[in-house]
């Protein structure tokens, strides 16, 4: 009964069309909650107050579902078409993050995930439960404890088949599976996603300090971005791919499959001066069923104003200059590190001294006052 309802979730899962399919026991992945700690003691995650909140349940399946006997892991391919780092050579354009290109995949997974976590519900009586990523759930040690890949020293999950380039989703259930094998660490000495980082946000192999991330800095960080970190950003607008892209396990990877993943034509290139003008409802109206949309209009167009200014393009002043009158305090203060970095001094120390008797707030009147 076991290896069929097991047999049966495999045939459901390759139906819905995703790539990797494999079985481990609900229980901590081996030295996962260690780690787990230690990212949290060292004050790693940031802002990122909802992993520490949760992580006795993050760190133990057993905590989130008691009753739960086995766990199916499931991989959905989203490699892209093309190398994402060439576009870092375009400075006039806005890149993104590959995984963001497409429709949500926390959308897409979740639903594929219910279907056959229903239709099981309904052949075998057992109980089940979804979850994709936003759940306290570590997928990529369970994945690595069921088969799927390894964790790379880039700290996320890296498959023979895929590469870099795979979404996790998971069904808990009551059932009890037969486990597959854990997968090996196939890294060796290789270490090139830890030096391509153009932070240096890892502190060795598997230790991430989120807080340098560019991917943290342009989504999760809310405020202001430090100076140090806003040239390494180059026209990065919404996370970065770099350390992903460099394995040399993406040579074995594919185009993802499922459509709704690939790159929306509009989002492949688009160019900063246009992101730079966009209003809320247009935000929402270019990023409707995107990611992206839920850092809000201001965060994204603070990153674009970033990346204005890393441009070296001096057609990018004028749309730079108009953000000075942005309602949003945040992206004003960017506009006037981007103008800095754009305009020559003689011009920069005109416009400030037009600029300057207008109250900004704390943030605005900082970069005006910056050194260069």
């Amino acid at each position: 009964m076991a290896e069929t309802a097991k047999d049966w979730l495999r045939a459901q899962a390759a139906a819905e069309g995703f790539d990797a399919f494999a079985v481990t026991a609900a229980r901590a992945p081996r030295r996962a909650g260690n780690g787990l700690r230690s990212f949290l003691a060292a004050g790693h995650h940031g802002t990122m107050a909802w992993m520490e909140a949760q992580a006795d349940r993050r760190g133990d399946p057993a905590r989130l579902w008691p009753e739960a006997r086995s766990i199916v892991m499931l991989g959905l391919n989203y490699g892209p078409r093309h190398d994402p780092m060439t576009r870092l050579d375009w400075k006039s354009i806005g890149t993104i993050s590959v995984y963001a290109l497409g429709d949500d995949y926390h959308d897409i997974v979740k639903q594929k995930l219910k279907n056959i976590a229903g239709g099981f519900q309904r052949a075998f009586g057992h109980d089940v439960k979804v979850f994709v990523d936003t759940a306290p759930v570590m997928e990529k040690p369970l994945a690595q404890t069921a088969g799927i890949g390894w964790q790379g020293k880039h700290t996320n999950l890296v498959s023979r088949e895929y590469g870099s380039w795979l979404f996790l989703g998971s069904i808990f259930t009551t059932a009890e599976l037969a486990p597959d094998t854990p997968a090996s660490d196939h890294c060796g000495r290789c270490r090139a996603c830890l030096d391509i980082c153009p932070t240096q946000a890892f502190t060795g192999p598997g230790k991430l300090d989120a807080r340098r991330c560019i991917s943290y800095l342009t989504i999760e960080h809310k405020g202001h971005i430090a100076r140090e970190f806003r040239a390494a950003m180059g026209n990065r607008i919404y996370g970065c791919d770099d350390c992903l892209a460099v394995c040399p396990w993406n040579k074995f990877a594919k185009a993802a499959r499922e459509q709704r993943l690939r790159a929306r034509a509009a989002l492949e290139a688009p160019a900063l001066a246009g992101l730079a003008r966009l209003d809320d409802a247009a935000f929402r109206a270019l990023f409707r069923k995107s990611p992206v949309k839920r850092i809000g209009r201001d965060r994204f167009v603070r990153n674009v104003a970033i990346a204005m200014g890393n441009s070296g393009d001096g057609a990018l002043v004028a749309p730079a200059a108009d953000l000075l009158d942005d309602p949003s305090e945040l992206v004003r203060a960017m506009a006037v590190w981007a103008l800095r970095r754009l305009m020559d001094p003689q011009s920069f120390n005109a416009l400030k001294e037009r600029r300057e008797p207008r109250e900004d707030d704390a943030g605005v009147r900082r970069e005006w006052g910056a050194g260069a």
